[in-house]
């Protein structure tokens, strides 16, 4: 059973970085794409990037050239490289995964089964 389990949250001011990990438990192959989503109060998750088992990437339009997503060789930890914070970044972030065919890179939050329970990123100004 895979298990997802984020850290590296925290508070930061407005222009700082952050690095999000995800230490993602179970057989690669069985999680092919995984991504980072951020939710913030009464809103609905929204992707933030996401990745394949080739290591090919997709971000939101929002967070490009600013966030960076990467993984381990092992397959087991997801990392979400975090730079030029902004207020508006500020939300509960979570890492999701697929559990099926490994064509699966996407930013559509309906495509990932499998997730973490998340880790707070409040930038102040």
């Amino acid at each position: 059973q895979v298990q997802l389990v984020e850290s590296g949250g925290g508070s930061v001011q407005d222009g700082g970085s952050l690095t999000l990990s995800c230490a993602a438990s179970g057989d690669p192959t069985s999680r092919p794409c995984m991504a980072w989503f951020r939710q913030s109060p009464g809103n609905e998750p929204k992707a933030v990037a996401a990745l394949d088992s080739y290591d090919n990437t997709m971000y939101t339009d929002s967070v490009k050239g600013r966030f960076t997503i990467s993984q381990d060789s092992t397959k087991h930890t997801l990392y979400l490289q975090m730079n030029s914070l902004a207020p508006e970044d500020t939300a509960m972030y979570y890492c999701a995964a697929t559990s099926g065919s490994p064509y699966c890179l996407t930013l559509r939050p309906a495509s990932y089964t499998i997730w973490g329970r998340g880790t707070q990123v409040t930038v102040s100004s």
